[in-house]
């Protein structure tokens, strides 16, 4: 009875308390909604300025300048200026360009020795003739019969090898793995039997062994037609010459030459 009896007292309020009560009901949602608003609200940074500040950084000011001295005139008088110096100037002649030109002379054939002819092909000659050189003895390099040049004495017949020579298989082990080459002027004798005999080395090829066999060779194998005289008779004679050792290639490869 208790609850029925308050209803009807709800029941029975005036419409100005519903009125209030409706609006204290939607202020209360409208503070609701505000806070939500207001707490998840955005906040966003302002635009920035795009325009840029510009600056210059002057340099360290230059340091201040020494100051210069004033030029001190001297007691001393001034010396009097140099004369001019001369002027060259050319010459404007020109020489004319030659008429005739200049005739060169022919050149004069002259002779060693002078002679009694003007013929300049006096001299030694290999043909019998009345020529200057064909004397029988003089102090020349030709072949007079008594001179003391070095001729082969006028009519003498010289030697001629006819046996022996220095083979590629002589070369000197020793020299020849060392690659040591070189040339041998030697001077040997040729005997009335055509045997070489005395031979010397006058010009050494810087290797002893090399030296030293060429001789031996030469007076072990070399075998001569001696040497005759005007009458046909055997003489001795000098033989010069140079034997050359030389290793031909890299594959090992000697010989020799004679000269």
């Amino acid at each position: 009875m208790e609850s029925r009896s308050t209803v009807m007292k709800t029941l029975q309020q005036k419409p100005g308390d519903r009125i209030k009560a409706a609006i204290a009901a939607v202020a209360l949602q409208g503070l609701l909604v505000y806070a939500l608003v207001t707490g998840l609200a955005v906040h966003m940074p302002g635009v920035a300025d795009g325009r840029l500040a510009l600056f210059s950084v002057l340099p360290k000011p230059p340091p201040p300048e020494k100051p210069v001295p004033r030029p001190v005139k001297s007691a001393k008088a001034e010396g009097a200026a140099a004369p001019p110096n001369l002027r060259s100037r050319a010459t404007e002649a020109v020489a004319p360009p030659a008429i005739v030109p200049p005739i060169t002379p022919p050149p004069i054939v002259v002779a060693p020795t002078a002679g009694t002819g003007a013929d300049p092909s006096a001299g030694a000659s290999d043909r019998p003739g009345p020529g200057s050189g064909a004397g029988g003895q003089g102090n020349g390099t030709g072949s007079g019969g008594a001179g003391d040049g070095d001729g082969d004495g006028g009519t003498d017949i010289p030697p001629r090898q006819i046996k022996g020579r220095i083979k590629n298989s002589d070369y000197p082990r020793a020299a020849r793995d060392a690659l040591i080459q070189g040339t041998v002027a030697v001077r040997y004798t040729v005997t009335t039997d055509g045997r070489a005999t005395d031979c010397r080395v006058t010009g050494s090829s810087g290797n002893a062994e090399l030296d030293a066999t060429t001789c031996r060779l030469i007076e072990q194998r070399f075998r001569f037609k001696p040497s005759r005289d005007e009458d046909g008779t055997p003489v001795e004679a000098i033989i010069v010459e140079n034997h050359s050792w030389m290793v031909r290639d890299t594959t090992g490869e000697q010989g020799t030459e004679d000269r």
